[in-house]
């Protein structure tokens, strides 16, 4: 009767231990979920390791089925299910991912202690060594049907700009800087400037074999191809956006370098391009003059028609994008130490195109003009947007999938728009 009677005294005592310890312990828990209470959208934390982020806005993420996406963890690539949200990991080590192939659940990485890039399976995780990188090269994109990757080197032996630098935030799993170095305004003036011999190159994925493609003075970057044609490849000119005509297409063998978009004005800018899912046009943020006049533009590929959809101010994004089927576009948004100097910018935007009605004058070579009707998904106020957020829909178009540091640590987060 006494056991009994200390046993239950034990008992009612850790009950009171464990009542009084895991409130502080719920309530130093990050959310897994909320309603934003600015917003009425849904949001989800949709992964758990600290420093873990989906990739760059343009790269492709998602495997062919559009039921999952990879996102990259400092201890490698990870696979999520976007219906179940269970996370694998299917890649390990030191690696930079570079995209997830559109026929197959395949994710394209490179090694970085190697320098070669590599494919894991990620179904079978059946796993090849494609192919060692030109000397200095570096791997930015894989074209359309997994038979080729892109990318560029510098020639000879002049300043890599890509290695750290003190101040320079590393670029962790990803070929792009998670967060934006502060001396970044400096660098790209100097990189400009340096005028290295560079070559673009491709690789055969079958072979590994690697060939250039072209050669030029001026900085290469942001190699992208398109999503539909396994040739067609665009580029941009680096440097501060003012200085150059920044976004091009060549094909994969060298021919028809063509300039995309030439500046009418002083100060025009054009950046951050990325594709449609169907391959027909190039989107673009584009400033007449910087950071005064904001437009989303589009230029097709084949017949070269634009169009320009006009948004305000506070709706300007550091990073666009556009659904599957084109009918929405998101946005990141920015704060006010961005290029448009936003007094409330930071949230992620819904945005519905819709043409302006001419009744004017009409001629084949001009812009078609259009204006963004915006809808606030989340706020942002608790991001540091020296993290660039990085918005892409998922491929069923319920969801826009974005990074943040809102509560912290670095996550991959979703808001549904149903």
């Amino acid at each position: 009767m006494h056991f009994s009677r200390s046993c239950g005294f034990l008992a009612m005592l850790a009950g009171y231990l464990l009542a009084a310890i895991f409130p502080m312990a719920v309530a130093q828990e990050e959310p897994k979920s909320w309603v934003d209470p600015d917003t009425g959208h849904k949001v989800i934390q949709l992964t758990k390791e600290p420093g873990s982020a989906s990739l760059y806005f343009n790269e492709n993420g998602y495997t062919p089925d559009g039921k999952r996406m990879i996102y990259t963890t400092p201890g490698g690539i990870s696979l999520l299910d976007l219906t179940t949200f269970a996370a694998k990991q299917v890649v390990q080590g030191d690696v930079r991912a570079i995209a997830v192939g559109r026929k197959t659940p395949t994710v394209f990485y490179v090694k970085r202690g190697e320098n070669a890039l590599y494919s894991t399976q990620m179904d079978t995780g059946e796993t090849r060594k494609i192919g060692d990188l030109p000397k200095r090269g570096r791997i930015a994109t894989i074209n359309a049907d997994e038979t080729l990757a892109a990318g560029t080197y510098v020639e000879g032996e002049g300043k890599d700009y890509n290695e750290p630098r003190p101040g320079v935030a590393a670029a962790g799993q990803q070929g792009h800087s998670l967060e934006v170095p502060p001396n970044k305004g400096e660098m790209m003036e100097e990189r400009l400037a340096a005028k290295l011999p560079m070559a673009m190159f491709t690789m055969d994925l079958r072979t590994g074999e690697s060939r250039p493609i072209l050669h030029s003075t001026d900085w290469l970057n942001h190699l992208l191809f398109s999503p539909t044609d396994p040739a067609a490849l665009m580029y941009c000119h680096e440097g501060p956006w003012q200085k150059v005509d920044r976004i091009w297409t060549i094909r994969a063998d060298g021919s028809g370098n063509t300039l995309v978009h030439k500046r009418t004005m002083a100060m025009e800018i054009a950046g951050h391009e990325f594709w449609s899912a169907d391959g027909k046009t190039i989107w673009y943020d584009l400033q007449v003059p910087k950071g005064q006049v904001f437009y989303v533009a589009g230029y097709q590929v084949e017949t070269g028609e634009r169009t320009w959809y006009h948004l305000d101010r506070n709706e300007w994004s550091i990073h666009f994008n556009t659904s599957r089927d084109g009918s929405l576009f998101c946005g990141d948004g920015g704060d006010s130490g961005q290029v448009a100097k936003a007094p409330d910018g930071r949230w992620i935007y819904l945005f519905r195109p819709e043409m302006i009605h001419s009744s004017g004058a009409e001629s084949a070579g001009l812009v078609r003009p259009g204006v963004f009707r915006a809808e606030k998904l989340v706020n942002m106020s608790k991001h540091d947007y020296k993290l660039e957020p990085n918005v892409s829909f998922t491929p069923d178009g319920k969801m826009i999938v974005f990074r943040s540091n809102m509560l912290g640590d670095i996550h991959v987060y979703g808001v549904k728009l149903e």
